[in-house]
């Protein structure tokens, strides 16, 4: 019997991160490799993999397998248990991750990865402050949204505003927030941050995407991490990198710390650890903060904490970026990838900016380049003005490829496996959307 899969679930569930009125979404059956499919047989390339998520592609046969063995051996036991995929995973994860991140909480979501990371910094610090940057995305429940600086806090406030939580300049370089656009600029914000830490006093952590992700995949000078770092350090300030988006090789590294050589104190990731095949997330932390809860009381857990289907999937996803030797290509194709895009931002009067290391890129689409206004602000999304970025983003859709646009900027992040015959095919369809904005 046949169902109004559309309509059932506009009438019946939620649009997330939107007004539910008008919200109308594509009946999908399938996606395998590098696209998925709707109802009526079209088939999308998937050019910013889902929500940038899906880094092994769709369908990967081991981890598919993975799942199913685990269901076969050994679909659910309580955390307090161990069990081979936990070992397993722990032993991958201290290969891989940045070294000294040496214990693992695991979770569902990158939420509550950064829930978890908020509270054990405030515990082994014994101080409350999170300082996180206007610019951010960290989460929708009560701590990890208050931690966000982005639009998707506001109309949640007060009752998402988590006490302690204050907001630093970002570092974002086409549109500095201290109007220090010329060389020599000597990463002021970071500096400032130095200021806030001095004048606020009892700050317990900074929260950091280290590229930062939906908001603009921007990318820090090579000074600025070290000094933020470097700052941190010198006052007890314990730094969170929130990897959920940049882990797992989609900057051309297994994290985009590594580009810079740093080590957080604590490092939070999901997405792409499973490739998306099944939700997990994971709050890492250095053998400081293990130390720390050897003799004081650990005030985390959850059911599905450690779960073994969400385990087993992600040792079958970290080998296959290492076996196929993943990450190194998506170094590699980022190359091609972002001449491409920088080729096709010359043809078009609307791209101010191109930016993005390895397969992860953000084309910033511009009103006026000179004075670098965009052609819509995060206010225009909450009271439901037309979006520039709507439009080319549905012409894209048109075309047959997906590319996720957030207010006035396309993110774009194929699957680690993307050929470049498929990066050809996406660039060339983006190349005939932006005529839409040219003519704004």
């Amino acid at each position: 019997m046949a169902i109004d899969v559309v309509g059932i679930t506009q009438r019946h569930t939620y649009g997330t991160w939107r007004h539910q009125r008008g919200w109308k979404p594509l009946h999908i059956v399938d996606a395998e490799g590098c696209t998925f499919t709707d109802a009526s047989g079209k088939r999308y390339l998937d050019f910013s993999s889902q929500l940038m998520c899906s880094t092994l592609g769709h369908k990967n046969k081991a981890v598919v397998e993975a799942i199913c063995q685990q269901a076969r051996t050994l679909a659910y036991v309580g955390p307090q248990f161990a069990t081979t995929a936990r070992a397993e995973l722990s032993q991958l994860l201290l290969e891989v991750l940045p070294k000294g991140l040496t214990k693992f909480f695991f979770t569902t979501s990158g939420t509550e990865a950064n829930e978890a990371a908020f509270r054990m910094a405030r515990l082994v610090t014994g101080k409350h402050k999170i300082i996180s940057r206007y610019t951010s995305y960290h989460g929708s429940t009560a701590g990890s949204i208050a931690a966000t600086g982005d639009l998707r806090r506001w109309p949640v406030e007060p009752t998402g505003k988590m006490d302690g939580v204050i907001f630093a300049p970002d570092c974002d370089c086409v549109r500095c927030p201290l109007g220090r656009q010329y060389p020599g600029c000597n990463v002021a914000c970071a500096d400032y941050i130095e200021y806030m830490i001095s004048h606020e006093a009892n700050v317990a952590a900074i929260v950091i995407e280290p590229i930062v992700g939906t908001n603009g995949v921007l990318i820090p000078p090579d000074e600025y991490l070290p000094r933020l770092f470097e700052i941190a350090r010198r006052h007890g300030v314990l730094v969170i990198a929130d990897e959920v988006m940049t882990g797992w090789g989609r900057t051309g590294a297994w994290f985009a710390l590594d580009h810079w050589g740093l080590a957080p104190d604590i490092l939070t990731t999901a997405k792409g650890i499973t490739g998306a095949a099944v939700p997990l997330g994971l709050t890492a932390t250095s053998q400081a903060i293990a130390d720390y809860f050897e003799d004081h009381y650990f005030p985390l857990g959850h059911t599905y904490e450690a779960h073994p289907i969400t385990l087993g999937p992600a040792v079958a996803a970290i080998r296959e970026l290492r076996d196929r030797k993943l990450v190194e290509r998506a170094r590699a194709l980022g190359e091609t990838l972002g001449a491409k895009l920088r080729d096709v931002a010359q043809r078009h009067r609307s791209v101010g900016d191109v930016r993005g290391r390895g397969l992860f890129w953000a084309v910033d689409l511009m009103r006026d380049r000179a004075t670098k206004e965009p052609f819509n602000v995060p206010a225009d999304k909450l009271d439901r003005k037309p979006m520039v970025i709507d439009r080319v983003s549905a012409d894209l859709m048109q075309r047959g490829v997906f590319m996720m646009g957030w207010i006035s900027h396309l993110i774009v992040a194929p699957p680690l496996i993307v050929g470049e015959a498929e990066i050809d095919q996406a660039v060339a369809a983006l190349d005939e959307a932006l005529k839409i904005a040219d003519a704004c």
